[in-house]
């Protein structure tokens, strides 16, 4: 498995890299710079030496015929020597290449003088070998005039290149020290902002780390960077969840354990009492399916309501058609339906909503279950489905007695049974878990006739599924 990078490496990296690379490339061009700058001061230099030799350069003869002389000592060329570290090299020849004075193997300068010229001269300057050395060498066309006559010489001045070279390399060194300079301080000022900006993750680390096992309260983290408040309502919320499941489970163990315990001790006492033969064995044995049958629709509604919150934290509910579930669960309890000699009508508009379809048809199910079984026998029982623009509207009205208002207050809480809701009061608590976590509402409303109650209608609201 691969370690992660840490973020104070991946900020030196990102911000160091890339001032690493504008620093070598300016430091490459400040060099370039620097060279361009010295060759421009020593060609000028050159070009003085060049004009010192011109001076000393004397006649004959005009044009074609002309013969030039020269008396050019070497002390000339000294005062352009500097520090003993390059030495100047010259030679006078005429235009047709015949020495005059000077270095004989010099080469001859073969060039051409640009068309405007960087001084006000006529000048060329090239690099060139002389004597096995690199050297720069200044071509002056020097016209020379006398009382005897008139002609052009042709002056060239060659230096080594030692002092230009060390020139350039102390520069680069004196560059490349300052710019070290500089990333060292950058370096610096990075690793302190990055450890002052992470602090509040370090401390934020050290708090989890220190809570006790089980702690899912809120992280409270006033002082934490902007930055990093989604990422704390993130945590927050996750924790949120892990805590009301937590909850939901524990009180799921709970409940289970003290429900479960009543039907068990009855069943081991009918046992008992029909191992000593207390009842006759056919009404012992009718006495112990009916505890059977009622501890397990007890284990069924819990393991029901267990399962609504496994699904609420899922996620992702896919599109299912209300009606269509609910048309099916009427088909499923019309047995019941006859039995108890219901008028029953249902009408339905189509409706999709977000929701698994396990969970409408358990909501289905409980709430027309409880109506038919609290419906006196030949009376009316509709269930209506309407469509309307952002949610479904599901109605069970049936013909019975009603609920008073304290018990409607407690019916939806877990083993809530009324004395006009017999059972184990889950089934109700079934449904609104069911609703709320579909982001609906139910409601249970005594349906009346001035001061009589004519029935109970429970009304339940689901969001539409969005197109």
């Amino acid at each position: 498995m691969t370690r992660p990078q840490s973020l104070r490496r991946q900020l030196l990296l990102g911000i160091l890299l890339p001032t690493l690379l504008f620093v070598g490339v300016n430091t490459y061009s400040l060099h370039r710079q620097a060279l361009a700058a010295l060759h421009t001061a020593y060609d000028r230099t050159l070009l003085a030496s060049a004009k010192t030799i011109s001076e000393q350069l004397d006649v004959r003869g005009y044009d074609e015929l002309a013969e030039l002389r020269a008396t050019v000592p070497y002390a000339a060329l000294e005062a352009f020597e500097a520090d003993n570290q390059s030495r100047m090299f010259y030679r006078v020849s005429s235009l047709h290449g015949e020495l005059i004075s000077g270095f004989a193997e010099l080469p001859i300068w073969r060039g051409t003088i640009a068309q405007r010229p960087p001084y006000a001269a006529l000048v060329d300057f090239y690099d060139a070998q002389f004597r096995g050395q690199p050297v720069r060498v200044a071509v002056l066309l020097q016209p020379v005039a006398s009382s005897e006559g008139r002609g052009m010489a042709v002056i060239q001045v060659a230096e080594t290149l030692e002092l230009r070279e060390a020139a350039a390399l102390q520069i680069l060194h004196t560059t490349l020290a300052r710019q070290a300079l500089l990333l060292a301080l950058i370096a610096g000022i990075v690793v302190l902002v990055v450890q002052r900006a992470t602090r509040p993750v370090r401390q934020l680390s050290s708090n989890l780390q220190a809570r006790a096992e089980g702690d899912l309260a809120p992280i409270a983290a006033p002082a934490a960077p902007r930055e990093l408040q989604p990422l704390i309502d993130a945590t927050n919320a996750v924790m949120q969840r892990l805590s009301r499941l937590l909850a939901h489970q524990q009180r799921f163990v709970r409940d289970a354990s003290h429900q479960l315990r009543t039907p068990l001790a009855v069943l081991k006492t009918q046992v008992q009492s029909a191992l000593r033969g207390d009842l006759p064995p056919e009404q012992a044995l009718q006495e112990i399916g009916h505890t059977v049958d009622r501890a397990t629709q007890l284990a069924n509604q819990m393991l029901a309501l267990a399962k609504v919150e496994q699904l609420r934290q899922q996620g992702g509910l896919p599109t299912t058609r209300l009606d269509a579930v609910l048309r099916e669960v009427a088909l499923e309890l019309s047995p019941l339906i006859a039995q108890g000699d219901l008028d029953f009508c249902i009408a339905t508009d189509a409706a999709p909503v977000q929701a698994h379809e396990w969970m409408l048809r358990e909501l289905c199910r409980n709430l027309l279950h409880n109506a038919i079984r609290h419906a006196p026998p030949g009376t009316e029982l509709a269930v209506t489905l309407q469509a309307h623009a952002t949610h479904a509207a599901l109605t069970f009205a049936d013909a019975g007695p009603g609920i008073d208002d304290e018990l409607a207050a407690r019916l939806f809480q877990p083993f809530s049974a009324g004395d006009v809701r017999t059972g184990s009061g889950l089934g109700l608590a079934i449904c609104q878990e069911i609703v709320q976590a579909l982001g609906g509402s139910i409601a249970l409303t005594n349906r009346r006739e001035g001061s009589q109650i004519l029935g109970l209608d429970a009304a339940v609201r689901l969001p539409l599924a969005r197109h």
